[in-house]
């Protein structure tokens, strides 16, 4: 078996995203900080630093995540969105609140322009893109 598994980099406030994602999401959060692994090379200012983040739900949602260490190159995420999707219209339209709370709506959630639900896009305030998808239960 293979998974593909979204891995988010961010700069010192991956604890902070990560612990929002698991607001909004729900599941079981793991985090370990560059002092947890003192055999890993890094910069004593990293020491509270998220080495690793791992977010898993009971619904299959599997997110990790990391600050990036001191003389690495950090980019905020670009060209790639998150994509939530599902029937649970209530569920679903609590997370894209949540999500949006913050960040930037590029397009609000509505009906899908290719009919049977919602859909809407949007930035939250980590700078992450994400997609929300309702599917109509008669579709």
């Amino acid at each position: 078996m293979t998974t593909l598994n979204p891995y988010l980099s961010f700069q010192k406030n991956a604890r902070e995203a990560m612990t929002f994602y698991q607001s909004v999401l729900g599941g079981s959060l793991d985090i370990a900080t560059f002092k947890d692994f003192p055999d890993m090379p890094h910069e004593a200012s990293d020491e509270d630093l998220v080495m690793h983040a791992y977010l898993h739900t009971e619904d299959g949602i599997q997110l990790m995540g990391a600050d990036t260490p001191a003389g690495v190159p950090y980019s905020p995420p670009a060209g790639v969105a998150l994509s939530l999707e599902g029937t649970d219209e209530q569920t679903l339209t609590g997370q894209w609140n949540a999500l949006a709370d913050g960040g930037t709506v590029s397009m609000p959630l509505a009906a899908a322009p290719w009919g049977g639900g919602k859909f809407g896009m949007l930035t939250d305030k980590f700078g992450v893109a994400w997609y929300v998808t309702i599917d109509s239960s008669d579709s």
